[in-house]
């Protein structure tokens, strides 16, 4: 093997993977210690040193002087081989003092001696063994450096583009890697095109020994709360907060908002002039209603305002502990919009507020006074 080729064409696919030579040098030498132990059935330590610069390759062997043989504790490897679980401490890694006191008239017990072992024909080994130990390191390398890409973007909103899909998946392309959008995973009644950009959120992101894994949704609630943080710039500047999302994919969000600064209202913000940026958010949640609620540190007005299309809506707090229960009490006319069509609003209103909302009027109230007395 030319060494400087092999190092020429290391440097090439360092530099097109961007992962770092030391990573692949690791790899190389490691790999040649095992392919000149199994080539050479050596049991001693061995150290395999490639020059940086020229390419060249040198096996050293290295023993440890002791005054008496240490037994070292043995395991059988996955080939099959004796291996010892600490490599210095083994008979063959072990050099007698009294042995090597005249090639070596200096040496004192736990100095190590190391001299040059290289084979004439190691060339051809390492040339074997080289393209399968880069083609593995640099795979190794990829799958880590695109783990730490995406390790922090767990919970965060990306935009892909549609690659392909099969029965149960579509497989969206991240630019290194591809998350995995289950067909379940998507909002109830779109339609997907191949080839199209689309926004994801990313739900898990795992290590696995085949590479990351990215399991992508966007029936998550966290994904509206993202929609109105990357879309609405007040809410990176801090001026808008955003203090809870309720979901009910495909149907109707309600997000709750208040604002830092008394000047700037928080709905009309994210509604934005003439309703672009409202608009903006519908778009992508496939015309999914959003109702914007006032948040308030006043509970029974916070409910209130969940509560919303609902108007004329007096609110109660039961129980603020430990079963968080309230009485929103209703028109007529009213009770209908508070509960929505099929119980949706109440339901969203209370995974909002994270109180059990009991809607009545003031005639079912009094019945139930009647009955009690």
């Amino acid at each position: 093997m030319n060494g400087k080729e092999f190092i020429k064409a290391l440097k090439n696919i360092t530099e097109e993977k961007g992962i770092s030579e030391d990573v692949v040098f690791e790899g190389m030498e490691q790999a040649l210690i095992t392919a000149y132990k199994k080539n050479f059935k050596s049991k001693t330590n061995v150290k395999v040193d490639i020059n940086r610069n020229t390419g060249d390759i040198k096996v050293y062997t290295y023993y440890v002087v002791v005054d008496d043989y240490i037994e070292g504790e043995e395991y059988i490897d996955e080939e099959g081989n004796t291996q010892y679980k600490d490599p210095e401490i083994n008979e063959d890694a072990q050099v007698l003092l009294e042995d090597i006191k005249d090639k070596y008239p200096d040496a004192k017990v736990g100095d190590v001696i190391q001299e040059e072992v290289t084979p004439h024909d190691f060339g051809r080994i390492a040339a074997s063994t080289a393209k399968q130990v880069l083609t593995q390191k640099v795979r190794e390398a990829e799958k880590n450096s695109i783990m730490e890409e995406f390790r922090d973007k767990k919970d965060e909103i990306m935009v892909g583009i549609l690659a392909m899909e099969d029965a149960k998946n579509y497989y969206v392309d991240l630019g290194r890697t591809r998350g995995i959008l289950p067909k379940g995973e998507i909002i109830p009644g779109e339609t997907l095109e191949m080839g199209s950009s689309i926004r994801v959120y990313l739900s898990k992101v795992e290590e696995t020994t085949k590479g990351p894994l990215i399991l992508c949704t966007r029936k998550h609630y966290g994904f509206v709360k993202r929609l109105f943080e990357n879309i609405i710039p007040e809410f990176k500047e801090g001026i808008l907060l955003l203090h809870g999302v309720a979901r009910e994919p495909g149907i109707r969000s309600k997000v709750a908002v208040s604002s830092t600064n008394p000047n700037v209202d928080p709905i009309g913000a994210c509604i934005g002039e003439k309703g672009n940026r409202i608009a903006s958010i519908l778009k992508e949640l496939n015309g999914e209603k959003v109702d914007l609620v006032l948040y308030s540190d006043d509970e029974a007005e916070y409910i209130k305002n969940a509560l919303s299309p609902a108007k004329d809506v007096i609110v109660s707090i039961v129980d603020n502990t430990k079963e968080r229960v309230a009485l929103a009490v209703v028109n007529e006319e009213n009770q209908r919009l508070s509960i929505g069509k099929g119980g949706i609003n109440i339901k969203l209103a209370s995974k909002l507020t994270k109180f059990r909302i009991n809607v009545k009027t003031m005639d079912e109230i009094t019945k139930e006074g009647n009955k009690d007395e």
